[in-house]
């Protein structure tokens, strides 16, 4: 890989070590934006004109246009070599299988150039969306971008049954993968080099799901994606099977599903090299205010409310059936557990299997501080009184945020403090 350098004076203490400003080389391109072609003939050249055109016209960037013909047995390889012929920024490459994904990954992967870019062939998105793409990716400000025809600001002209199928998609993945980006399969991205050298050998799918499994790898390594709204016209000429792509994305999705569950996956090792440092880790503390302390009361207080709205509805389901100490005790220890994993994870962003069991069982000490205040409180109460169910309540949750401050301040010091 050709080493490009970082701009130290442009350079943020906010980036990852190795991500910066890149400067272009003299004689190598900046830009490597790769066209996957199988059986084109009709619109190769139209495209590729069109493209380099617009290149030369508008990018302030060197670049190279390289075609990637994967297996066509049409005239889509003799025209690709004509065009390489033709035109100085063009390359033409032919390879023996079929499939996009495997056609980009072969081609990233022996690209020079930082940053990788790839468009379909039928250029249905508005190509003055190429410099906003790939400039957060210049900068150091973002390691991946994609074109979205679901972002605020695009303008998209498309059949109903291909809208319905792109957002129904889209929900899937957010639904089933966790993913945040809004466009999984707008023919449209980019990614620095660094970045998917990292990411392309985990990559499995080589069709229609590569660029799915890129971008959820990458979000579940910390990668910071940049998304632009795009003007993007439909192609009635594609030959995209619909039904097949589908079939293919249901399984490529509960593959990474499963792989997430198991493990499999090094994505501790991913976020170690492509993530970036929470901001309390790079920017100046507040002042008497240890680093984190502020998101960490924001994100407890926020599943210390859902607790305590589930400790109370357990409790009065429980209370009539085995009396207030023994609802008490289940209601509590429920919650508890709850509790504790959601900190894990959300407050203190403590993740993967070590250490759990031993997580869980500092919890349930602490769980029994928080059992002997509310209990202690209930015992109290009862022996200086017949209380009304609503002074029963209130003075469960007094107890209970005392409990909770109590809670806090020893998942804080003890149960998380070295892993968070």
């Amino acid at each position: 890989m050709t080493t490009f350098l970082l701009d130290g004076a442009g350079s943020s203490p906010s980036l990852h070590p190795s991500r910066g400003l890149l400067v272009a080389q003299p004689g190598r391109p900046l830009l490597d934006v790769v066209v996957p072609v199988f059986n084109e003939e009709d619109d190769l050249e139209p495209c590729v004109r069109r493209l380099h055109a617009h290149l030369t016209r508008a990018l302030p960037y060197p670049f190279r246009i390289t075609i990637a013909d994967n297996a066509s047995t049409d005239a889509t390889a003799a025209i690709a070599d004509t065009l390489q012929a033709a035109l100085p920024e063009v390359v033409a490459v032919h390879l023996p299988a079929k499939g996009r994904g495997r056609a980009l990954k072969a081609v990233w992967s022996a690209s020079d150039a930082p940053v990788l870019v790839y468009t379909d062939v039928d250029l249905s998105t508005d190509l003055a969306a190429l410099l906003p793409l790939v400039a957060p990716l210049v900068s150091g400000h973002s390691d991946m971008a994609i074109g979205s025809r679901l972002a605020r600001g695009s303008r998209v002209v498309r059949g109903p049954k291909r809208e319905i199928i792109s957002r129904s998609y889209n929900v899937l993945l957010r639904r089933s993968l966790g993913a945040r980006f809004s466009d999984a399969q707008c023919g449209f991205k980019a990614i620095r080099k660094d970045v998917a050298d990292q990411l392309l050998p985990l990559v499995e799918d080589t069709g229609w799901f590569f660029d799915t499994e890129l971008l959820v790898l990458a979000e579940r390594a910390g990668a910071r994606i940049a998304e632009v709204p795009v003007d993007w016209v439909d192609d009635p000429d594609s030959s995209v099977d619909i039904v097949r792509t589908a079939t293919e994305d249901v399984r490529g999705i509960l593959r990474l599903a499963r792989a997430f569950a198991t493990g499999s996956l090094p994505l501790a090792a991913l976020r170690a090299q492509l993530g970036r440092a929470p901001l309390d880790q790079v920017e100046p503390a507040v002042p008497g205010v240890p680093r984190g302390l502020l998101g960490q009361v924001v994100r407890f207080g926020a599943i210390g409310v859902l607790s305590t709205l589930a400790y109370l509805a357990l409790y009065v389901l429980l209370r009539g059936a085995v009396g207030p100490q023994a609802a008490n005790l289940v209601a509590l220890l429920l919650t508890a557990l709850a509790n504790t994993a959601a900190n894990r994870r959300l407050t203190f962003g403590v993740t993967g299997s070590g250490g759990l069991l031993r997580a869980h069982a500092q919890g349930l000490v602490v769980f029994a501080a928080a059992l002997g205040l509310t209990s202690g409180a209930l015992a109290a109460l009862h022996a200086l009184a017949d209380p009304s169910r609503a002074v029963e309540l209130t003075v469960l949750v007094v107890a209970n945020v005392l409990a909770t401050a109590l809670r806090f301040l020893l998942l804080r010091r003890w149960v998380f403090g070295r892993r968070g």
